[in-house]
């Protein structure tokens, strides 16, 4: 059931490919990604990963704004990774693959900072996600999750045990509080730094691993 849920997800986003830089999302994400970048540390040079990568924007963004920065955009979409492939103007820094957030294929301590940018809500396995982010990330990296939530900032509530569930795609999306943040990534042994909004209701969460 998950594989099939899985595939029907995929074809969804390797339909939406073609359009997609072209339609509402891009003139959303550039806003967004704009306002992220004034919150963005790195070492120097700094290797970063970019989980949901989708046409390769924010990579793209990245990169022009560090001239050190080296990056891997990661995406289940064939037809996302072709576009952003197309559109490289960093080549070799940057570089595209195709994989699952919940297996990712990369060694250990490998990133200074992983990025999930609107594409957090659309994974089925959250804690097995962070756990992976967790695991390439360096000791004192950075991992900026970027997703909608529609929950006070200052509520913290037992109540909010569980993400709202909105039926807008095959299996649904998931919106995590920033409650609800924080304790996925305290399972993984991340750090919660802050929370700031970009744009309405998108935040913001800087998770950091821990130094040695």
């Amino acid at each position: 059931m998950t594989d099939n849920l899985f595939s029907n997800k995929k074809l969804l986003f390797d339909r939406w490919a073609p359009s997609y830089d072209w339609l509402f999302p891009s003139v959303f994400y550039r806003a967004i990604h704009k306002r992220l970048l004034e919150y963005v540390d790195f070492p120097k040079p700094a290797n970063v990963l970019d989980i949901g990568c989708g046409t390769g924007r924010l990579l793209e963004r990245l990169a022009t704004q560090f001239p050190d920065l080296r990056g891997t955009g990661l995406d289940f979409s064939a037809n996302m990774l072709r576009l952003a492939r197309q559109s490289n103007h960093h080549r070799p820094r940057l570089i595209y693959i195709e994989g699952k957030a919940e297996s990712l294929p990369f060694a250990d301590g490998q990133s200074n900072a992983v990025f999930s940018t609107i594409s957090f809500l659309h994974y089925l396995e959250p804690k097995q996600v962070v756990s992976e982010i967790a695991r390439v990330l360096s000791p004192g990296g950075r991992f900026y999750l970027v997703d909608i939530n529609l929950v006070d900032i200052n509520i913290n509530s037992k109540k909010d045990a569980e993400p709202q569930l909105l039926p807008l795609t095959p299996r649904g999306i998931r919106l995590y509080s920033p409650n609800q943040r924080q304790l996925l990534g305290s399972s993984a042994g991340l750090l919660c730094l802050n929370h700031h909004y970009l744009l309405g209701p998108v935040l913001l969460t800087i998770f950091a691993k821990p130094p040695i």
